[in-house]
């Protein structure tokens, strides 16, 4: 039977993915709270665009 060797991986490469999912799981927050400030912001910062009818 042969020995599967795993080669050395240098330290960063092994953080790649760590890296990434930070990256998408900080983005992701940032939209929400992008989103939460898009619906509670004030009505009245666009007086002529109001839905009376």
């Amino acid at each position: 039977m042969a020995q599967h060797q795993s080669s050395p991986k240098p330290w960063f490469l092994e953080l790649v993915p760590l890296l990434v999912v930070l990256l998408i799981a900080a983005h992701v927050l940032a939209l929400v709270y992008w989103m939460f400030r898009v619906a509670t912001e004030k009505q009245n910062q666009f007086p002529g665009r109001s839905k009376r009818h």
